[in-house]
């Protein structure tokens, strides 16, 4: 299937489902930029239209029985464990950022949204160190893990190598990363053991690999970028209880989204659509 013909059976399976059609629009010219930009095959950096549409329609639709409900209210959040201010970011005379603002605190989810090309990647690039902002400064207490959207897998290296790897980086043992690594993959419904390298899987179980990476060691802060790429409907209601789980654990959690309507799922939203650059906390 190539990829007009991949986002024409997407346009058709959202509106099947009841999306808005403004929302379903938003999301086709969201994946046709992943897909632009990253060169990726659709089947390969979303899976089917139909899962796709599912996993979309899981984060906007009304509660159903099967779909995770709102979790409790929780004790107040702890001490600020990021802070980025004054944030400004510019790539060949274009600003991409421009005075951004984001503090998020221990227990709590902040959501970073916004229209295609307006920073949210960028930003959580800075946040992690792996780029410098021209102006403005980022504080992290505490130990960080990254997910990107892209990348950050190794093409011949088999899940538990990474996990070993990973946790080194991050003190831990090799039978200790390893087991913790697949702990955390039995939360998202895989099944690492016995899985061949890295390049043989699908961008979903790729960006499951990424997933459990960056919650290796244990980390206070977690800056998950689109983790959910790719995700059947089962496995993205699987992604937001496991950040409920570490949101309930004490993280402070950023996560780069297009797919989210319904705001009991977070803390914090901040939109960096052009002009409407604003963190309001739910």
């Amino acid at each position: 299937m190539n990829t007009d013909a991949w986002l024409h059976a997407l346009d058709g399976e959202l509106r099947r489902r009841g999306i808005d059609p403004g929302l379903a629009r938003h999301v086709v010219a969201e994946a046709a930029a992943h897909l632009r930009d990253s060169r990726q095959a659709p089947l390969v950096a979303f899976g089917r239209p139909d899962a796709y549409a599912a996993a979309v329609a899981e984060s906007v639709g009304p509660p159903a029985p099967s779909a995770p409900s709102a979790p409790p209210r929780r004790p107040a959040p702890g001490p600020v464990r990021l802070e980025a201010r004054g944030i400004v970011k510019c790539h060949r005379r274009r600003t991409v950022l421009s005075g951004v603002d984001l503090t998020v605190r221990a227990g709590e989810i902040a959501a970073v949204v916004g229209a295609n090309g307006c920073g949210k990647s960028t930003l959580l690039r800075i946040c992690a160190g792996l780029e410098s902002p021209d102006r403005g400064q980022v504080r992290i207490s505490g130990t960080l893990g990254f997910c990107p959207q892209d990348g950050g897998t190794s093409d011949f290296l088999i899940p538990d190598e990474h996990f070993a790897l990973v946790g080194a980086g991050r003190g831990m043992r090799r039978g200790a990363a390893v087991r913790a690594g697949r702990t955390h993959a039995a939360a998202l419904d895989w099944d690492p053991a016995g899985a061949g390298q890295a390049r043989f899987l699908s961008g979903g179980t790729r960006q499951k690999l990424n997933l459990v990476m960056a919650g290796l060691g244990d980390p206070d802060v977690l800056l998950l970028d689109e983790p959910y790429q790719g995700f059947d409907r089962g496995s993205y209601v699987d992604f937001w209880r496991r950040l409920w789980t570490w949101r309930d654990a004490g993280k402070a959690i950023v996560v780069v989204t297009h797919l989210l309507d319904q705001l009991d799922r977070v803390d914090t939203v901040l939109d960096l659509t052009p002009a409407r650059t604003t963190e309001a906390r739910a």
